[in-house]
């Protein structure tokens, strides 16, 4: 467990220090540490927080304390295991109850980070919520790149393998825009302050937060769109070389059309038939034929169908 007073920066202290001291406290325990010593917290919730089935992040404003989950995508590899942990917190301080160790990394990157000026309970909660994100903007500008670059390969008529990509892209961009709203709501029950815990002039951290969580969600949008265009450009591109495959078989069979109406004519063998006997019958038939097909090739040209 980890207890730390929010001075003019993170302190780590005791257990005794956390509750007697009167200055607002950060405290990060397992699930087990927490049923052990709630009692300690006087925060009146019986709270029995399940890390392992935490779906969503969110804040439930109860009598005389706030209470919550927070679910973060592990944005650099979507496929690996969300984080998950709750918290409790009221106007003296916050607990967080975390079996996998992560909002200790979060409290420990803000203790190296970040020293105030007029330390608060409410600058704190802003600057763990902003280390959720930190990297968030490289990460869009990352994935705009990477768009940038398919959608080039695609016009150059390379755009099969970044395809496959570009379906991904999508996906981590859906979840993180179910993860920026779901910030975007907790962010918006901090600022509404039913408690009265924070104040008042403190709450506009929280609105801040709201405006750059709304921001990286637009971004997030704006991004999933444009996959969407970039695979309409693919589907584009995929029926344009469709319809010269296609136009390329239409000028064939009409050139040879009129050839094969020779050859089924003159291949009827009727006994009576006069070119047959003429000795200047085949050159005359391959010399029609050649006319014909260089005749139809001049004029797709002309009309622009090769």
């Amino acid at each position: 467990m980890m207890y730390y007073l929010i001075r003019d920066t993170l302190v780590e202290c005791s257990a005794e220090d956390c509750h007697g001291s009167g200055v607002p406290y950060v405290a990060v325990l397992t699930t087990e540490e927490w049923q052990s010593e709630r009692a300690g917290f006087d925060m009146g919730i019986d709270l029995e927080p399940d890390t392992k089935n935490i779906l969503n992040t969110k804040a439930e404003v109860n009598y005389d304390s706030l209470t919550g989950t927070f679910f973060i995508p592990n944005r650099r590899d979507f496929d690996k295991e969300e984080w998950r942990f709750a918290f409790a917190m009221d106007e003296k301080g916050i607990v967080f109850i975390d079996d996998g160790g992560y909002a200790g990394h979060l409290i420990r990157r803000v203790k190296r980070a970040k020293k105030w000026h007029i330390p608060s309970l409410e600058r704190f909660l802003y600057d763990f919520l902003e280390q959720i994100i930190y990297r968030d903007l490289s990460i869009m500008e990352g994935y705009e790149r990477e768009l940038d670059q398919i959608e080039t390969a695609i016009q150059d008529g390379e755009g099969e393998e970044g395809l496959i990509r570009l379906n991904t892209i999508r996906g981590e961009l859906r979840d993180l825009r179910i993860h920026y709203d779901q910030l975007i709501d907790l962010g918006q029950e901090l600022e509404e302050n039913e408690n009265g815990f924070f104040k008042s002039e403190n709450v506009r951290y929280f609105h801040l937060f709201t405006n750059r969580m709304t921001r990286l969600y637009d971004s997030a949008t704006s991004l999933r769109d444009y996959t969407m265009q970039v695979r309409d450009l693919y589907q584009a591109q995929l029926d344009i070389k469709q319809n010269r495959i296609m136009t390329v078989l239409t000028v064939v069979t009409t050139i040879f059309m009129p050839l094969t109406l020779i050859a089924g004519w003159y291949g009827m063998n009727f006994r009576y038939m006069p070119e047959l006997e003429s000795q200047w019958g085949y050159p005359i038939v391959i010399g029609v034929s050649l006319t014909i097909a260089i005749v139809s090739l001049i004029f797709f040209r002309k009309k622009k169908w090769l």
